[in-house]
């Protein structure tokens, strides 16, 4: 539920809030819808909002607009005489929109119409619905919402949050307790926090949280489906760092990394995934003696369990990398060692993921970080040692000269 605040007031709904018999704009109470109908404008845009398809149907229609325009905007000079690759067209013939493209794909791959991603995906999961294809197929399927199926990479910037309403706009109108509106819900509040929306996406992940506990019911944590509450709690503490909340976030994520570890052993990539984000919550709060050892223990498991150029591999690599170079206790062994591996993530990125990927420019500026600060450590303990050198020479200068 995005509509997750009073229309009139703001405040905070729970999911048994009142809301208009027309169009479902929900309320704190009835004094709200009153006031909102008499002077918020609601009776003018009532109607409109019903034909609409409701209150959720119709500003998550409003809200990818936007996002879409704006992603157009982004990718004008990347997209400039080029055509979608699905529709052949280079301008959207029903929706009139521009080109795209937010992945690694180069030259004249990937770009597309995000209305024709969005119907690309919406068909694969509804071939897999139908046709009984189970979860695996259909989580595979569904992922597309975030992935290219060109390069096989994550959309970023304005492309992913872009998508992530499409996504949302089409299982919006589902029953609450669909597992492709469920779905849904995390696929828009990853956009949102990749957006700079993190107090929208904790509303909305709380209110996920609320959801899945209401319908697993009081002994969620003795079934399977514990995985869909730890999953949600995972990403209320990603909005946490967002927000600045780091206390509140290592807290949450030792607690879930702990429930994984007891439920699948260390190797499973559920796993390693919460061992990633609490490495990186204790680097973010500077608890570098803690994060050192215990991302050096998940980096070769996650080889194992991803690869080596999977994202979590190359972040766990690059916050093990930031801290050590941080740890004014790190050696210069272990400053050499975080920079070799630290060159094997920047080549990858620029390899695989390509130069407009995000974390490049990040791995690519702690390299340096990284070599400038041996660096001045190496230089130092050149001079450090010229300087015992020289005084040891000094010291057995004056023992000759006093010798009789």
């Amino acid at each position: 539920m995005i509509l997750t605040t009073c229309a009139a007031c703001a405040a905070p709904l729970a999911h048994t809030a009142p809301q208009c018999g027309r169009c479902q704009t929900r309320y704190c109470g009835r004094p709200c819808q009153v006031k909102h109908w008499n002077e918020g404008g609601h009776k003018a845009l009532c109607k409109k909002i019903k034909k609409g398809g409701g209150a959720e149907q119709y500003h998550a229609d409003k809200k990818y607009k936007e996002a879409v325009a704006v992603a157009v905007e982004k990718c004008a000079d990347d997209t400039k005489g080029q055509t979608c690759y699905i529709c052949t067209q280079a301008v959207h013939w029903k929706t009139k929109e521009g080109l795209v493209r937010g992945c690694a794909c180069r030259g004249t791959s990937g770009v597309a119409h995000v209305s024709c991603l969005a119907e690309q995906v919406k068909i694969l999961c509804e071939e897999a619905e139908e046709n009984n294809l189970g979860d695996k197929a259909w989580n595979e399927r569904s992922n597309r919402w975030q992935k290219c199926s060109l390069c096989n990479q994550c959309y970023h910037g304005a492309v992913h949050h872009a998508l992530g309403w499409a996504c949302w706009k089409t299982y919006v109108g589902r029953p609450e307790i669909d597992s492709s509106r469920r779905t849904a819900m995390c696929h828009l509040g990853d956009s949102l926090i990749r957006n700079g929306d993190a107090k929208g996406a904790l509303a909305l992940f709380e209110y996920h949280l609320n959801l899945e506990r209401r319908y697993h019911g009081p002994n969620f944590e003795e079934r399977s489906s514990q995985d869909d509450v730890l999953s949600v709690e995972e990403d209320i503490a990603y909005c946490y760092v967002e927000l600045g909340r780091h206390e509140d976030a290592i807290n949450l994520r030792r607690s879930v990394y702990r429930k994984y570890l007891a439920k699948y052993g260390p190797t499973h990539r559920k796993v390693l995934g919460a061992g990633l984000d609490l490495g990186r919550s204790l680097v973010d709060d500077y608890f570098f003696e803690d994060a050192k050892p215990f991302l050096l223990d998940l980096i070769p498991k996650a080889k194992i369990a991803f690869g080596n150029e999977h994202q979590n591999t190359l972040l766990m690599i690059l916050y093990h990398a930031i801290a050590v170079q941080k740890h004014c206790e790190s050696s210069l062994d272990e400053q050499r060692e975080a920079i070799a591996r630290l060159e094997d993530v920047c080549r990858i990125y620029r390899q695989v993921y390509g130069a407009d990927h995000p974390m490049r420019g990040i791995a690519d500026g702690r390299l340096k970080d990284a070599r400038k600060r041996l660096s001045l450590q190496e230089a130092r303990l050149v001079e450090d040692a010229s300087e015992k050198l020289a005084q040891g020479l000094r010291i057995d200068g004056d023992d000759e000269s006093e010798a009789p």
